[in-house]
């Protein structure tokens, strides 16, 4: 029998079940998948609950504790500080590693340089599950501060929606000004959701 080579079944295409077994059992995977929503609701959920689950003792929970982090730190070198962005593609999914599990809401700033190379990844303001307040005049200090020539800008909504409020409309068009005073470009505002990200220049408010 020829052995199966990884590349003939591309991961992107394997179900959660079939993702999770490696790491807990084909048995474990299952029923975890039954009794949590999906894999983000899983990968959250409390350690005394998980333990509670036939098949998972504390090497299987281990596992299962890491895997956020792990995707977080993965995420983390697709944008390397000193190097330039390779693609929206790449900015997109390092925030939503970075902002989509969290349960307030949190707004942050990707510094760069001319050549659009990553200066800084800043968390700015934090707030509640409802919204947080953006002060452009910090947003301004910090850039200047970084020595940043453009600006992206970032979001979450915990309610998972990734549209775009009419105080984020106001707020991109306050930051987009008061940037430009000091000659700093705003590249973009991206609205993270559960799993998806919505871009304010792509929908022309930039």
């Amino acid at each position: 029998m020829q052995p199966v080579r990884m590349d003939d079944y591309p991961l992107r295409d394997w179900s959660d079940a079939r993702l999770l077994k490696p790491i807990v059992g084909a048995p474990a995977a299952d029923r975890l998948l039954r009794h949590y929503s999906g894999l983000r609701e899983l990968l959250r959920a409390d350690a005394k609950a998980l333990l509670t689950c036939r098949g998972i003792g504390g090497a299987r929970l281990e596992a299962l504790q890491v895997l956020p982090e792990l995707a977080r730190r993965y995420y983390d070198e697709s944008l390397p500080h000193g190097e330039a962005i390779r693609s929206p593609a790449d900015t997109e999914a390092f925030l939503k590693s970075r902002l989509r599990h969290l349960g307030h809401e949190v707004f942050c700033c990707v510094f760069l340089d001319n050549r659009h190379r990553v200066l800084r990844f800043d968390e700015l303001f934090r707030g509640t599950i409802d919204g947080t307040s953006v002060y452009p005049r910090e947003v301004v200090k910090e850039a200047l501060a970084a020595n940043a020539a453009a600006v992206i800008l970032a979001h979450n909504h915990p309610s998972g929606v990734a549209e775009p409020s009419q105080a984020d409309e106001r707020i991109t068009k306050r930051l987009k000004s008061a940037l430009e005073l000091v000659d700093i470009r705003l590249l973009d505002h991206l609205i993270i959701g559960d799993g998806r990200a919505t871009s304010l220049a792509s929908r022309g408010i930039l």
